[in-house]
């Protein structure tokens, strides 16, 4: 995977309801007339700008169709560009593409890259073919990594964050916000810590400049040619804090464990809904026979589960709900019995530990107007048991313990990459 850095961001097109873009300071007056000069399609630098004023997460473009900006979650047409002619992609291609990507792209029929607009933001792009024709997807970046204060996480992180040793698991759908929950949790480091850190990424999301940690990036495709060269790799690379990603397969999961008992704070994603099926899925990889021992590996490396989803919120952003279980001595005993219900049961009570469930996450966001009832219910593993949380201003009334659901661990604001 390679990156393209391109020179100061400039439209050459611009729809009517925006105003003109900002030009570098070394355009003439003579220079920005040919800049404005009308084209006969929105270019991807338009997009881009259009998008990310839009507040837009991504872009689609495919031939045949107009492009769709993804906006909290949903496909929304742009209807003043123009359908994309097989003609036109083409153009999109070259415009973003260097020769050796572009002919790599028609060999192999797709393609991930990414570009930079410097002093802007960031695109992971993928190119691929459809039974239409080319189609590709923008992800957009911030240049900013985001901070735990901002972003209103809940402030376990970052303890979470600071452990010494042991396995984080951060968990959630495609598009939770995964990688930015991640990315505060590095800045948080970053910024307290004396420490390397090692990422392997496929691609890398946002980029770290190093500060008080020496920050260490590696893409896949770009850096490194495997994703399990890198891993093999990164025990030697002297790091105190590694970065996986996804947890994808035996051989991860094998490194990621080896790391974490030898000294070094592992974090990596998984695709599952909440913490108690994030351990099970680990468990999983392995034959039946061996699980019981690796339940045991598992469990005494692992500091914390993060699990997330993000909702639309009320004020135009998107609202992080979020299930927190922290390895506590207590946990520890119901994950190695395999006791599921019981482990549930603490995570509810064990609000001064960081911990809560899925649905005290969400009855707080909706019962404080962040998220709507309907967002708040579609969301809820238990619908019920929602309903009884929010006529009882959060508690659940079935349990003899009232939690307090209003400190300082309750997901807020989240504003997702």
């Amino acid at each position: 995977m390679e990156e393209i850095t391109k020179p100061e961001f400039i439209t050459r097109k611009q729809p009517p309801h925006l105003p003109p873009p900002p030009l570098p300071n070394y355009l003439s007056q003579t220079s920005q007339k040919v800049v404005s000069k009308k084209q006969e399609f929105i270019s991807i630098e338009d997009l881009v700008r259009v998008a990310h004023y839009q507040k837009a997460s991504d872009i689609h473009i495919r031939v045949g169709e107009l492009p769709r900006f993804r906006i909290r979650g949903q496909m929304v047409l742009y209807e003043e560009g123009d359908k994309t002619t097989p003609q036109m992609f083409e153009e999109y291609l070259a415009e973003i593409l260097a020769p050796p990507l572009l002919q790599r792209f028609k060999e192999t029929k797709e393609l991930d890259t990414a570009i930079l607009y410097p002093n802007f933001l960031r695109c992971r792009i993928n190119c691929f073919e459809t039974l239409s024709g080319g189609a590709m997807v923008l992800r957009l970046i911030s240049l900013h990594v985001p901070s735990i204060e901002n972003l209103g996480l809940p402030l376990i992180l970052k303890d979470i964050a600071s452990r010494k040793e042991g396995l984080i698991l951060v968990t959630g759908p495609t598009g939770s916000g995964k990688s930015t929950t991640l990315a505060a949790m590095i800045r948080h480091l970053n910024e307290t810590e004396q420490k390397h850190i090692v990422t392997i990424e496929d691609p890398i999301e946002y980029v770290h400049t190093s500060k008080k940690c020496l920050v260490s990036q590696r893409e896949v495709g770009l850096h490194t040619n495997e994703f399990h060269q890198a891993l093999h790799a990164v025990l030697r690379e002297d790091p105190d804090v590694i970065l996986i990603g996804e947890m994808r397969d035996r051989t991860t999961v094998d490194t990621a464990l080896k790391a974490a008992q030898t000294g070094h704070l592992v974090l990596g994603t998984l695709h599952t809904r909440n913490a108690i099926a994030s351990i099970n899925r680990l468990l999983n990889i392995y034959n039946p026979e061996e699980q019981t021992a690796m339940r045991l590996q598992i469990v005494d490396s692992l500091i914390g589960v993060i699990s997330q989803q993000l909702l639309a919120g009320t004020d135009a952003k998107r609202a992080a709900a979020m299930e927190i279980l922290v390895n506590t001595p207590a946990m520890k005993d119901y994950l190695l019995k395999g006791e599921e219900m019981e482990a549930l049961q603490l995570m509810e009570e064990g609000g001064s530990e960081g911990m809560q469930v899925m649905n005290q996450a969400l009855c707080q966001l909706m019962l404080t107007g962040k998220v709507s009832i309907e967002s708040a219910v579609n969301a809820s593993p238990d619908v019920a048991d929602l309903r009884r949380r929010a006529r009882n201003d959060g508690f659940n009334p079935s349990n003899s313990t009232r939690r307090d659901m209003h400190s300082s661990y309750t997901s807020h604001h989240y504003q997702p990459r």
